[in-house]
């Protein structure tokens, strides 16, 4: 039995401009950490002669080519694996809630895999192949900032450059900021899910009308970068994340509504210096950051939400058991 264990990411700025709509005209550039909020996949090999995958539902299959899950079906192609397997996977915070979870899937099938094949694989290749898996074979609208983040794990300044190769640059940030980081942050659950896709392919079709506004969000990635090294300056960090929410709505697609919009209003008028929608945008959760003694006036001014408590996660994916 293999068990692997992916990070789900939080991203601070640069969404949108991972999108080969972007950075095929000129480079992109995402700041984005993991959490220790994760994706189990296992893996053990089956008895009977068929494929068993359980995840919201579960499916039996006699092929490979009729296993419905189209992440497993074709992380195991990619693995050149055709055999009978029970596969299981599980995440710690519901899909559509735009922490990435659908890459740290990928990521974790293909880890998972490979490692029952006795193979170990790098990150990099792990993040290649899952960005093939979503991007090339099944068309999903997506960038590729998810998939490199859950495989290397950490703080990470991400370039997305023309020719489709990805340069992750880790943040050399002291301990006491990334603490304090912690402490400051609130992440809310909005009580809605979403389809990212379609505010993603409108994105990607819309891209050409706001390349300036976009240039602008990619740009805030690198000065945020700044505010995390050295001493750190996390008021600066906060200010700037408010700066690149206000361009990320202004893009329209859908990224934001009524409700975040009202909540995230309210939690100003509370305390919170700046914060954002995670993902694509439509739902999920809303991240804020406030001074700690704010952070129970926001919690009141937004009727008590649920919240998810997190600390960054200095690993990316990797196979956490392993019984041959």
């Amino acid at each position: 039995m293999i068990i692997s264990q992916t990070p789900y990411r939080v991203s601070f700025a640069g969404g949108g401009t991972d999108l080969p709509a972007f950075y095929r005209r000129e480079y992109g550039a995402v700041l984005s950490t993991t959490i220790d909020q994760h994706m189990y996949v296992t893996i053990h090999r089956r008895f009977e002669p068929t494929i068993r995958v359980s995840y919201s539902r579960t499916e039996t299959s006699s092929t490979l080519e009729g296993v419905q899950h189209e992440l497993v079906r074709e992380a195991m192609r990619q693995a050149e694996i055709d055999e009978p397997l029970e596969i299981t996977t599980i995440g710690d915070v519901p899909a559509g809630t735009g922490m990435g979870s659908s890459s740290s899937l990928t990521v974790g099938l293909l880890n998972a895999l490979y490692a029952y094949r006795h193979r170990v694989v790098s990150p990099q290749l792990l993040a290649e192949q899952a960005c093939r898996i979503e991007i090339d074979l099944l068309k999903k609208p997506i960038g590729r900032q998810d998939q490199y983040a859950a495989a290397f794990g950490g703080i990470n300044y991400i370039r997305f450059n023309s020719d489709d190769t990805v340069d992750v640059e880790p943040l050399p940030c002291r301990a006491e900021t990334l603490t304090e980081l912690e402490q400051r942050t609130l992440l809310l659950f909005t009580g809605q899910t979403r389809d990212a896709n379609r505010i993603l392919e409108r994105q990607s079709s819309g891209t050409a009308d706001r390349m300036e506004v976009l240039r602008q969000m990619r740009d805030l990635s690198a000065k945020m970068r700044l505010t995390l090294t050295g001493e750190g300056d996390l008021d600066q960090f906060a200010l700037l994340l408010h700066e690149g929410w206000e361009l990320k709505r202004s893009l329209g697609f859908g990224i934001s509504n009524d409700q975040v919009n009202e909540w995230y209003e309210a939690a100003r008028k509370a305390g919170a210096v700046g914060g954002k929608l995670l993902g694509a945008g439509g739902g999920g959760f809303l991240l804020l950051i406030a001074p700690p003694w704010r952070h129970r006036a926001i919690r009141e001014a937004l009727n008590r939400p649920r919240e998810l408590p997190f600390h960054i996660a200095r690993h990316g994916s990797r196979n956490i058991f392993i019984h041959n």
